[in-house]
C-alpha cells in the first residue's frame, strides 16, 4: 500500500498551531490505514529539535494531501513512496507492506524508528554524534533529518539516497555506524524498533525542507 511522507516550514509565529495540529489531529479518514504527526530536527538528538519543521507519514488507499497544514507552511514537500523492506514495529504495529524490489539507480529512502528505554537513553544519545557527522560526509546522501513522537525516547530518522546501493554501502560499511550496529543487542537500547526502506516513485516541493544537501541539488 503506498506511503506517504508530507514536511512542512511554518514560521516561528505558527508553532503553537502546529503543536495543537499534533496534539488535536483531524478527525482520522477511513482510507488511511496509518499515521503519524512528527516534530523533526537538524540532527538527531533532543538538543537538536527544529521547531518550525514537521512531518507525517501516511500509509493509505488513496493519495492524501494535509490542507490545515498547508494553510500553516511557508514551504512544504512531499515524497511518494514504495515499501520495499520493512523489519519491526511501530507502537505495536507493522504498517509498511513491502511490495517490490528498487529499479537500479532510482531514489530510495530510509526510515528508522525506536522507542528507547529510558535507562539507556543516556548511553544511546551518546552514541549517536560519531554516527551523525559520518552520514553527513557519506557519498550519495541527499537529504536527512532527524523526527520524533516526543521531545525524548521516541525517536527516528529520515534518509533520502541517490540509490539503493549507496544506502547499503553506509548502513553495513560505513564503520561508526557498524559500531552502533554491533553494540545494540548487549546495550539493549531500543524497547521497540523499525527500519524500512522504500523506492522514491515521485517527489515534490520545496527540497530544503527535506534538509537537501547542496550536492544533491546539482
Amino acid at each position: 500500500m503506498p506511503v506517504t511522507l508530507h514536511v512542512w516550514r511554518v514560521p516561528r509565529h505558527r508553532i503553537g498551531a502546529a503543536w495543537l495540529r499534533i496534539a488535536f489531529p483531524a478527525r482520522r479518514r477511513s482510507d488511511i490505514r496509518f499515521v503519524r504527526f512528527l516534530g523533526t530536527g537538524a540532527g538527531f538528538t533532543p538538543k537538536n529539535a527544529d521547531l518550525t519543521r514537521y512531518a507525517a507519514v501516511t500509509v493509505s488507499e488513496n493519495a492524501i494531501e494535509y490542507p490545515e497544514w498547508d494553510k500553516l507552511a511557508t514551504a512544504s514537500a512531499r515524497v511518494d513512496l514504495v515499501p520495499l523492506q520493512s523489519r519491526g514495529t511501530w507502537s505495536g504495529q507493522t504498517p509498511f507492506a513491502p511490495e517490490g524490489r528498487p529499479e537500479s539507480g532510482g531514489m530510495v529512502l530510509a526510515l528508522t524508528r525506536a522507542r528507547i528505554r529510558p535507562t539507556r537513553a543516556i548511553r544511546f544519545y551518546r552514541a549517536v554524534p560519531p554516527v551523525t557527522r559520518a552520514l553527513a560526509e557519506t557519498p550519495g546522501l541527499l537529504a536527512r533529518f532527524g523526527f520524533g513522537e516526543a521531545p525524548i525516547g521516541w525517536q527516528g530518522t529520515v534518509s533520502l539516497w541517490r540509490d539503493a546501493a549507496d544506502l547499503t554501502r553506509f548502513a553495513y560499511r560505513q564503520p561508526e555506524h557498524r559500531a552502533v550496529i554491533a553494540r545494540t543487542p548487549a546495550d539493549r537500547w531500543y524497547a521497540e524498533e523499525l527500519f524500512a526502506r522504500f523506492a522514491v516513485r515521485g517527489l515534490t516541493g520545496d527540497r530544503s525542507v527535506l534538509g537537501w544537501l547542496e550536492e544533491g541539488q546539482t
